[in-house]
């Protein structure tokens, strides 16, 4: 029965199955079947990911002729690839407005009396979703992780599931980072992304349950310890919380907790700390329990890495001793899949590609990058800094704070527990003179909610007010690169790409986050191709640019990192150093002895 106390017909219960009828598709079978959250891990939950029924509504005339329940759609599409790509099977990169999604379910056994939670890794960008008939809820954003309880929704037997997303690109509300505000792609302006785009799954909790806990590492208590976090749900209220972690699959730390009605916060005590890094990405494993005395009434897995980030003159330290960042521009972008990996070891697959060129982390440029990749920079010492897709914004709108500041800060709490994050950077090159009480706002809010990290309010241009001070030059030689940053080396302010406007330097640690950006793509003959600068002549000629302008950054005494542009090429954007099907145009050795050279920081800081 449904929610309504109508009977599905035999026929369209078949038609939203995926796969044509029968039991959930074998696990194997699903793309994207992995868990899609691995620091909070139960063992109830289901993937709903592979062929749903899909449909575009052009003049968003759905929700008035019923689509929301009992309405086949016209055509199939297989989730979490949105329409744009090749993966999803349709591979449409024209403008979608209003897509609409349709699937059926059937709850495993052993879920009955439980609550059962709807998770959504993204939807871009505006999703209402339908349980069975009836509103489940609906999300603003197109980048932040959201979910529902849909306990109450529920039925016997087959439930039906629709979503609907609402998509305006050019809307100057609507953060869309690189998708293009044209119909074909141009420049550094990539194909859009429509509707769902990451893993679609349910949950299975008790209805006295853990919430996601933070996990706080603290290496300045004596001994250092984490701190946890853990809000329960209501009806946890009086039970008790208890924590274990383990090394290597031996316990060294248990604490508990009894829950009040904000929840618990415990302390794990670890007297021999080993430290997180990217030459030791250590991680503990963690165990939290829900208890009603002896009894395990939840229990959940997760990880966590004992790091420090603290700032120091020209240095940005990690756990206490100077770090040059040798970070690369990623912006996540995949031939198949646009937005969406093909694969869980893709994602792993970029992370060691730029780590074999001697990079040890990345901007996650103009778009928050899915959980799993966030999971293997946690596993292989990578370091990220998270940003968020501040382009297509005007700032200058009315009511854009409104927009942007609940999604940034769903992001910043989904990622918080990640120690390869060392920064945040909400927006990226706004206007000479953008309005400073949005980004100071974003800035103070993104600094509330995690004390612990530096934020940049926005890379490059011109800043508000920044922990972090930066710029962007595209110089392309580098005679004229190191003369940039010649009255920096001997004490003065840095050079900036529109010092009238930006707020002055206040002797932060500086780092120039986008340089290189070098054209190279021999043999390529698309017309719309483009890099920066004239095309080096020959490799030879290419690399002696790289070492030029990279060592003008990394010899630098006040320099505390650099970020090439970038990792790979993306569709008319050639100025990778990997093409956009992930070949190394040189070989990774050469340019890794480049980059994996002592930066003057680091020999000058003890």
């Amino acid at each position: 029965m449904n929610a309504e106390g109508r009977s599905k017909s035999p026929e369209a219960t078949k038609a939203l199955l995926p796969n044509g009828g029968g039991r959930e598709a074998n696990a194997m079978e699903l793309p994207r079947a992995e868990h899609p959250r691995p620091q909070w891990v139960r063992d109830d939950w289901l993937n709903l990911n592979g062929e749903w029924e899909f449909e575009e509504d052009p003049l968003l005339r759905g929700e008035g002729e019923g689509w929301v329940s009992e309405r086949r759609l016209a055509g199939r599409i297989i989730v979490p690839f949105a329409p744009e790509s090749r993966l999803s099977g349709i591979g449409k990169t024209d403008f979608m407005p209003c897509v609409w999604y349709r699937r059926a379910f059937a709850l495993p056994e052993g879920w009955a009396g439980k609550t059962v939670l709807l998770h959504f890794g993204a939807v871009d960008y505006a999703a209402t979703v339908w349980m069975n008939g009836k509103l489940a809820g609906r999300h603003q954003g197109g980048y932040s992780s959201f979910s529902f309880d849909i306990t109450s929704l529920l039925c016997a037997g087959e439930n039906e599931l629709v979503v609907r997303a609402l998509d305006d690109t050019r809307s100057p509300l609507q953060a869309s980072g690189k998708q293009s505000d044209k119909p074909e792609s141009y420049g550094c302006m990539y194909t859009r992304t429509t509707g769902i785009w990451q893993t679609v799954w349910l949950e299975a909790v008790p209805q006295a349950h853990l919430k996601p806990a933070r996990l706080i590492p603290d290496l300045v208590a004596d001994p250092p310890r984490l701190l946890i976090v853990a809000p329960v749900s209501e009806a946890g209220i009086g039970l008790t919380i208890e924590a274990v972690a383990r090394a290597d699959g031996a316990e060294v730390a248990r604490a508990s907790a009894p829950v009040s009605i904000d929840g618990a916060c415990l302390s794990l005590e670890l007297p021999d700390a080993r430290l997180w890094s990217p030459d030791d990405p250590f991680l503990y494993d963690l165990e939290v329990r829900l208890l009603d005395g002896d009894a395990v009434v939840d229990r959940v897995t997760s990880y966590f890495g004992m790091r420090h980030i603290s700032l120091d003159g020209p240095a940005i330290r990690l756990n206490g001793r100077p770090l040059f960042q040798r970070l690369v521009l990623d912006q996540g972008y995949y031939p198949d899949g646009i937005y969406t990996a093909p694969s869980d070891e893709a994602l792993r697959r970029d992370i060691e590609l730029s780590q074999a060129m001697g990079f040890n982390g990345a901007r996650l440029h103009q778009r928050v990058f899915e959980e799993r990749f966030l999971y293997w920079a946690d596993r292989l010492g990578y370091l990220v800094w998270g940003e968020y897709p501040s382009w297509g914004l005007d700032l200058s709108q009315a009511g854009v704070l409104e927009r942007v500041l609940p999604e940034w800060l769903e992001v910043v709490a989904r990622d918080y527990n990640h120690p390869s994050i060392v920064g945040w950077c909400p927006f990226n090159e706004t206007p000479n003179e953008p309005p400073r009480d949005v980004l100071r706002a974003v800035y103070w809010a993104t600094k509330a909610v995690d004390p612990s990290r530096p934020v940049i309010d926005t890379s490059g241009y011109t800043h508000a007010a920044t922990d972090v001070d930066d710029c962007h030059d595209y110089t392309q030689d580098p005679t004229v690169l190191a003369e940039h940053f010649r009255a920096f080396a001997e004490g003065g302010a840095p050079w900036r790409n529109h010092p009238e406007f930006d707020a002055p330097y206040r002797g932060q640690p500086f780092f120039v986050s986008e340089y290189g950006g070098i054209w190279w793509n021999p043999g390529q003959k698309d017309e719309k191709a483009w890099g920066y600068g004239d095309r080096p002549k020959s490799e030879a000629e290419f690399l002696a640019r790289y070492r030029g302008l990279t060592e003008a950054l990394l010899f630098h005494p006040r320099m505390c990192g650099f970020c090439y542009t970038q990792l790979y090429d993306i569709e008319q954007e050639v100025n990778g150093l990997h093409t956009y099907d992930r070949r190394p145009k040189f070989d990774p050795a050469l340019i890794r002895a480049i980059n994996a050279q002592r930066a003057a920081v680091e020999g000058n800081h003890r």
